[in-house]
């Protein structure tokens, strides 16, 4: 029994260091790009990881399932990529719009279904397309600081294949120590509670479709979708509309502190769900409130993290992300161009988003997926019959 609790909170700690390590400097990113100061910076990491604690909590608690829930990677990608933000607000607007979404999701099954129609290809076409760009910010840092960030993408390549799960950790520690070692760290802050910073959207339209909508699929297809299938393939049956409305209702109330979508955890989930965490699969629902407890610690200590991490250069945080996103990156774009049927309009998926293009105000991303859709519908209206 002991040495179960022990394996209990040995995954569900190890799932949030490597929730958080990697994917931070992620959500920092997204929070420069549109003009956060450090106060709503410190608010976006802290209401991210009160919604993550409480879906946790409260899905784990109802059910008796690991539901592991943690912040939209993919969703930050997709913010710090998007140019033309006309600041924070018009980016609370955007999460509000795109919780919604979330919500309407779990009401209405139609809408779902629609979500799960759009081709595996586009959808992954339109994720690279995002990640891509934060990858190729990674080595545009190499010529300014390339005793920094070479190390550390060869420390990268090692350690993803010894130990995967930690390797954005491991290169998060070492790329502190290098930077401190090089002088590069500025001083760091005293460590301070958060406070969350209340803030009213501004309804800016051509942000509420060029971030909130794509915000909202990138979340459905890259972290809901997984998620559910990672409980799945563990043996478990997720009540999958419940879960949306739990996930986006707190998605939609954090969104008003600053913080972007909360969702199904994938990687995070995986830590929590297989026979590591507990050799009997009805124990390792008990995984979701020590998991829930840790983020609970960040919530509060949210202010330091974003300090912290501020201290850092940006050629590292830089690396740690693009780091921490190759796979996901090299994952996407393994969807998107395996089938011969869709490649194409997968490939101009993924160049129309890693264009950084904004067209009417509207950002790259929903134009790559418009521009998918519509190659994929002409494709299939011009087919030949019997092919």
């Amino acid at each position: 029994m002991k040495s179960g609790w022990v394996s209990l909170a040995s995954a569900s700690l190890v799932a949030t260091i490597a929730g958080v390590g990697g994917t931070l400097p992620v959500v920092l990113a997204a929070a420069q790009a549109v003009g956060a100061t450090p106060a709503e910076a410190s608010s976006w990491v802290s209401g991210l990881a009160v919604a993550t604690a409480a879906s946790t909590l409260v899905l784990s608690l109802l059910y008796r399932i690991p539901i592991i829930a943690a912040w939209s990677t993919p969703g930050a990608a997709l913010i710090a990529s998007t140019a033309g933000v006309p600041g924070m607000r018009a980016a609370v607007g955007a999460f509000v719009v795109a919780a919604a979404l979330i919500l309407m999701t779990a009401a209405l099954r139609p809408l779902g279904r629609l979500i799960e129609r759009i081709p595996a290809s586009i959808a992954a076409a339109m994720l690279a397309g995002i990640l891509l760009r934060l990858v190729v910010a990674m080595v545009e840092h190499v010529p300014a600081a390339p005793l920094l960030v070479l190390p550390l993408i060869g420390l990268f390549l090692v350690a993803r294949r010894l130990v995967p799960t930690l390797a954005s950790l491991i290169v998060l520690a070492a790329g502190a120590l290098l930077a401190w070692s090089l002088g590069l760290v500025k001083p760091l802050p005293p460590i301070a509670l958060s406070n969350l910073e209340l803030l009213a959207p501004s309804w800016d339209v051509a942000t509420l479709i060029g971030l909130g909508v794509p915000l909202y699929l990138v979340t459905m297809a890259s972290q809901n979708l997984p998620g559910f299938a990672v409980l799945r393939a563990s043996g478990y049956q997720p009540p999958t509309q419940p879960v949306l409305a739990v996930t986006g209702a707190l998605s939609l109330v954090t969104a008003f502190v600053g913080a972007h979508t909360s969702n199904l955890a994938a990687i995070s989930a995986a830590l929590c769900t297989g026979p590591d965490a507990h050799p009997d699969p009805a124990q390792r629902w008990k995984t979701g409130p020590l998991y829930a407890l840790w983020w609970v610690i960040i919530a509060l200590f949210g202010a330091s993290l974003v300090g912290l991490f501020t201290a850092l250069p940006p050629a590292l945080l830089a690396t740690i992300a693009g780091t921490a996103l190759l796979a996901s990156m090299a994952g996407a774009m393994g969807t998107a161009l395996a089938g011969d049927r869709d490649r194409i309009a997968a490939a101009g998926t993924l160049a129309v988003t890693a264009s950084g293009v904004t067209l009417l105000g509207v950002g790259s991303a929903f134009w790559g997926l418009c521009f998918g859709l519509t190659v994929v519908a002409l494709d299939r209206l011009l087919e030949r019959p019997g092919r």
